[in-house]
């Protein structure tokens, strides 16, 4: 086995020093998302600043089954993980603008996907009160 050079070694830290940067420099995905039951065609939509992200930690919370919707997670015990669809239904652009904050237009087109969706009841993971 040959040792890599401490040249070399640097040149590596350096190297990923800057893609763990660019990583993090790199805007992410936010929009409105959906999951679907495929069986029984129940949704749930939500919204993100990073949809990458919160469509992990649902499937992370369904799988360890400690996701806080609770008729979700009992859905997703009674027919399996191959029977949910993880969707990003809409990408919202940001602006260029270093003060825009995306809280607004993400509430407002989650609002118009629920209203348009009606994941409510029998269609959804929504209880009606």
């Amino acid at each position: 086995m040959h040792a890599l050079s401490s040249t070399a070694t640097k040149g590596m830290k350096v190297d990923r020093k800057a893609k763990i940067r660019e990583y993090k420099d790199t805007p992410r995905p936010m929009g409105v998302f959906q999951i679907k039951n495929k069986v029984n065609d129940k949704i749930l939509i939500g919204s993100s600043n990073n949809l990458p992200a919160i469509l992990n930690r649902f499937r992370s919370e369904l799988k360890m089954g400690s996701c806080r919707n609770i008729v979700l997670q009992e859905e997703w015990k009674q027919f399996s993980p191959d029977a949910f669809e993880f969707e990003e239904i809409e990408i919202l652009k940001p602006l260029d603008n270093p003060s825009y904050n995306p809280s607004e237009d993400l509430h407002f087109l989650e609002k118009l996907w629920t209203e348009k969706l009606k994941p409510y009841g029998n269609k959804g993971f929504i209880k009606v009160e």
